[in-house]
């Protein structure tokens, strides 16, 4: 299996208070394929046919107003990315958590205000 390089846009997320409606909709329209995360409750890993892993996943949000899109950057230090997004005028939307299996991720936004993701995924 490859490896992503830094940098570089490695995973989605769609938010969702109908993940049932979500699963339909882009199985429909994509082909695309869910799986309950073992590790995440409330959350689906989606795989493309034929994918060697999921590319992304399907967040169950308690109501609409938490619905949402975004991308997720993969990077080496999360931590150091948030201080340089403050640095070139963004903002730390949710600060840095590590999931109990070892994924650090943080929501940050760029200067207009769109929110997207970083991570550094769970030592080998």
């Amino acid at each position: 299996m490859t490896v992503p390089a830094f940098n570089t846009v490695t995973w989605f997320q769609v938010g969702t208070d109908a993940p049932e409606e979500a699963r339909r909709f882009y199985g429909d329209m994509f082909g695309w394929q869910f799986a309950i995360d073992p590790d995440s409750d409330g959350y689906d890993l989606v795989s493309y046919p034929g994918a060697e892993a999921p590319a992304g996943g399907i967040s169950h949000e308690p109501d609409a107003s938490r619905n949402h899109a975004m991308f997720l950057v993969l990077v080496e230090d999360v931590d150091a990315v948030c201080d340089q997004t403050v640095k070139s005028g963004g903002k730390v939307a949710m600060p840095p958590l590590t999931t109990a299996n070892g994924l650090k991720f943080a929501y940050l936004q760029d200067p207009s205000g769109n929110t997207f993701g970083v991570f550094t995924p769970a030592a080998s």
